[in-house]
């Protein structure tokens, strides 16, 4: 009887046509896309006013290049300075002591209220407030001063400009970094005898990395566009190495290109950086790590060889 049964059922599953589903909106989207990016490249390649061969002896130039060595080294400083000065003050905001965590919250406040292009032309026209320079002890000794004109130079000022405003966002990151993780892990550090740095350095930070790695490469992405700003102060970054060469040839749009070229090549750099630290981090989190771009490419050429996702071993 049980034998008739399974024959009967799997005689109707033979019976059953599976048809596929239908998305006609996808196609439409589809072509949609298509039609617009041939628009586009059909575009840049016949509109002669683009100049693709002044594009293409530029782009390698030697202001050029320092002009972008320079964006980098900008980058790389204002972010190692914000993120520094950002743990310093998420640590103090959430410190017992009213006092800290009040003056924590003030520079937050400032630094977050105000452009960040009125910042860079504050510290560039320091010198106006402050002729001189002096590192002491208030109404007592004097250990160092110098000249500001000397000492903030463009550079320095655009350092202190970029710095200094991260530092305030950087700040937020990495409190709500901290604040994510639970707080049974602080008492158990706590229990074991350790103090609040230790604590906080080896059981709280390792874990809230998972929260401040994304919106932290989101902000050296955003840095490194910011740092363009720089050029109203005369520091010749890739945005003023153009500006000074189009003054000369009159060939704007062409010169724009090429700095945008390189921002664009900088930026998917730092993106694919970003998402192999994310990764990194998530190890011992998520079940089951994202896939990389290559094992992305792999599965779409060749899906019958691909592992599933359980027998797939962290990379």
């Amino acid at each position: 009887m049980g034998a008739a049964t399974d024959a009967l059922s799997a005689a109707r599953a033979g019976d059953i046509k599976a048809v596929p589903v239908r998305h006609p909106g996808r196609w439409v989207a589809a072509f949609i896309v298509v039609i617009v990016l041939g628009s586009v490249a059909y575009s840049l390649a016949t509109t002669d006013k683009y100049h693709w061969d002044v594009v293409g002896s530029y782009f390698t130039s030697d202001r050029v290049i320092n002009g972008l060595y320079k964006t980098l080294e900008l980058t790389a400083v204002a972010m190692a300075v914000g993120i520094s000065l950002g743990i310093v003050l998420a640590v103090m905001r959430l410190s017992p002591n009213p006092l800290v965590s009040i003056a924590a919250w003030s520079y937050v406040w400032l630094f977050r209220g105000t452009p960040v292009l009125v910042q860079l032309l504050f510290w560039n026209f320091i010198s106006a407030l402050y002729p001189t320079i002096i590192i002491g002890i208030p109404f007592g000794p004097v250990f160092w001063q110098g000249s500001a004109n000397s000492l903030i130079t463009p550079f320095v000022a655009a350092v202190l400009g970029l710095g200094l405003n991260e530092a305030a966002y950087m700040a937020e990151i990495v409190r709500a970094g901290i604040i994510s993780v639970e707080h049974g892990q602080t008492e158990a550090a706590q229990a074991l005898g350790m103090t609040r740095l230790q604590t906080m350095r080896r059981i709280v930070l390792p874990q809230a990395m998972r929260v401040i790695i994304p919106p932290t490469g989101n902000e050296t992405i955003s840095m490194l566009k910011t740092s363009s700003l720089v050029s109203v102060i005369a520091t010749a970054e890739l945005l003023y190495s153009v500006q000074l060469i189009y003054a000369v040839n009159f060939l704007q749009i062409p010169l724009l290109i090429v700095a945008s070229l390189w921002y664009v090549i900088i930026t998917s750099i730092l993106t694919v950086g970003q998402f192999y630290l994310e990764r990194r981090f998530a190890r011992g989190a998520a079940r089951q790590l994202p896939p990389t771009p290559l094992q992305r490419v792999r599965r779409y050429l060749f899906p019958q060889h691909v592992v599933p996702p359980t027998q797939q071993s962290p990379q």
